[in-house]
């Protein structure tokens, strides 16, 4: 796999999570931690495609 697509890819994942914590903040049953456990996976993928994109 080459960066680019690798890339691309995580930035696809880093939309489904944000769909994925919308949607989560708009039921009325999901738990707050779960929440907030989506949003940290969403800053992790978000930083991993800063580092990835300033080194191509």
């Amino acid at each position: 796999m080459s960066l680019g697509s690798h890339i691309e890819e995580l930035k696809r994942k880093h939309e489904a999570l944000s769909a994925e914590v919308d949607a989560a903040q708009r039921a009325p049953s999901i738990d707050q931690l779960q929440i907030a456990d989506l949003k940290k996976q969403k800053l992790r993928l978000k930083e991993e495609i800063t580092r990835l994109s300033t080194a191509a």
